[in-house]
């Protein structure tokens, strides 16, 4: 797939069926389904395909036990049927993995027991296993690291993990294979209206400069925190004023080295000291320590973590594991923005009380938006969005479920077992495709991290990527693992992307990049210590 290919697709005077903004979990999902249907479907990305929220998720494929707490049942119910599929139409980048609750009170185990039984009982036929009581030796077991001081027991229940890059990019690449552009890199600058109705995009290459016009019958608002953007834009052209519909909430991560937790189970903690819920998820070698909830007010592409939130991910991963990470351990520190969807009486309240439902709206232009929800439900998403369009009269009517049983590229692994994603990062995360990588050349030259040359050469010839971060944190993760290697790595990989696409590979911009993703304190500084320490740029929520 070559650029200017892409490009002169683009530049064609066809009338598109649909025209996606947005190259997250949420457009990619609606490309593939509208795409999987025999719609004529482009998709324009202004920086690359989850290069946003959907690459920053906790790794989780999963019902929601939180949700359930709640009393949101129906919520859970799809989730875990989307759950089910999910994870059989790509084995390669979505599995089944055990967590486990520890009990340090007598209450805990029965308490949090009976819940996951009901969890259990929700999924029916597409639970993976039940749910078992741990002894305080099973727990230790199961989780080798936990403090065994106070340990009562334990509670084992399965949900699911996955790769979110690269699950995005085999949407992409599903879709591009049924007939669908996408092109990355290529922002959209302008909402085009006929006669009061939204009717294609204005949109530039942030590549070359070069401006296309894009016609279609229907036009899909699917730019995740992003949307209300486009909507006020919309609105101003027609003259019909919107209220926001989403309120920001950052979710931050820290990576530290597998030895914390070096099992093949995940650590939940349901109630944390104020009330949240923290994981320790076991993924590409690594260990995942996450997440917070915290309001935001603005929409930075770069959100970088508070110090209260490192100080309260490493002072709860401490209360739970036999030693402390502190900041010296940490290899990698994300933030994701998540779009939730603010209640209509509601203008601001803590981001927990807030919807993780998605929203389909179609305005009064017909540009219809879609935000909210989260990675395990992409699908339903985007068939819930096809249906508003079908309503609204923007397209003839088609049947659902076409992508129930879409196995996406790279899955079909001939009935061969899925290598763990626990393990280190590998051709395993190609699938099927691994032997196509292999014959490039480059095969048997490792970059470090599990990266080799060909790699790399298959990013760019096959998985649109143009620039160093395109690379090394997408359609490898190490930036998201180990932030001081993929910094190691960038002239390397920048020398590759040159050979091959002939374009800027932006190095020096990841650099920088790689270098924001690191704690800037004293070694071994950790708890109360941690906010006066950290020297990274403290944004206001």
């Amino acid at each position: 797939m070559k650029r200017e290919d892409l490009l002169a697709r683009l530049a064609s005077p066809a009338v598109w069926d649909l025209a996606i903004v947005g190259g997250g979990a949420t457009g990619l999902g609606v490309a593939l389904d509208a795409a999987a249907r025999g719609f004529s479907v482009v998709l324009l990305e202004s920086h690359d395909f989850a290069g946003g929220t959907s690459s920053r998720a906790t790794k989780l494929v999963h019902g929601g036990v939180r949700y359930l707490a709640q009393g949101n049942v129906p919520l859970v119910r799809e989730a875990l049927h989307e759950r089910s599929v999910l994870l059989h139409n790509a084995p390669h980048l979505a599995q089944p993995l055990a967590f486990v609750m520890p009990s340090y009170r007598l209450w805990e185990t029965p308490f949090y027991g009976a819940g996951l039984k009901l969890y259990d009982a929700l999924a029916g036929k597409a639970g993976l296993a039940p749910t078992r009581f741990l002894s305080r030796a099973g727990t230790l077991q199961a989780l080798p690291t936990a403090r065994a001081w106070g340990l009562k027991g334990g509670v084992e229940y399965w949900d699911g993990q996955f790769d979110d890059a690269r699950l995005a990019l085999a949407l992409a690449r599903t879709a591009a294979a049924r007939g669908a552009l996408l092109v990355n890199h290529c922002a959209v600058t302008q909402i085009l209206h006929e006669g009061g109705r939204a009717s294609g995009l204005r949109c530039e290459d942030r590549e070359t400069g070069r401006a296309f016009e894009v016609r279609a019958r229907c036009v899909i608002n699917a730019a995740g925190v992003w949307v209300d953007e486009l909507r006020q834009q919309d609105a101003q052209a027609i003259g019909r004023p919107v209220r926001p519909i989403v309120a920001p909430s950052q979710g931050v991560h820290v990576v530290v080295d597998r030895a914390f937790l070096p099992g093949r189970h995940a650590l939940m903690v349901p109630k944390t000291a104020d009330g949240r819920v923290l994981f320790g998820v076991p993924w590409l070698g690594k260990v995942i320590l996450g997440t917070t909830d915290t309001p935001r007010s603005d929409l930075a592409r770069e959100p970088r973590p508070f110090p209260q939130e490192l100080e309260f991910i490493l002072g709860e991963a401490g209360r739970y594991l036999a030693r402390a990470p502190t900041l010296a351990d940490v290899r990698s520190i994300w933030v994701g923005l998540r779009p939730l969807v603010k209640p209509d009486d509601a203008e601001a309240g803590p981001t927990k009380a807030l919807s993780r439902e998605h929203t389909v709206l179609v305005g009064a232009s017909g540009l219809v938006t879609v935000t909210g929800g989260k990675w395990t439900t992409y699908r339903a998403m985007a068939e819930d969005v096809l249906e508003r369009c079908f309503e609204a009269g923007l397209l003839a009517r088609s049947a659902a479920g076409v992508t129930t049983n879409l196995v996406l590229l790279g899955g079909d692994l001939g009935g061969r077992p899925a290598v763990p994603l626990c393990e280190p990062p590998g051709l395993h995360l190609y699938g099927s495709e691994a032997a196509a990588v292999q014959a490039l050349p480059g095969a048997d030259v490792e970059l470090g991290g599990g990266l080799t040359e060909a790699m790399v050469r298959f990013a760019a010839r096959h998985e649109y990527a143009r620039t160093v971060e395109d690379v090394l944190a997408r359609r490898s993760r190490l930036l998201f693992l180990d932030a001081a290697l993929a910094g190691r790595l960038a002239p390397a990989v920048a020398r590759l992307l040159r050979e091959e696409t002939g374009a800027d590979p932006q190095q020096d911009a990841f650099s920088a990049l790689a270098a924001s993703y690191l704690p800037a304190a004293p070694a071994g500084l950790g708890g109360a210590g941690i906010a006066a320490g950290l020297t990274m740029p403290a944004n206001r929520a």
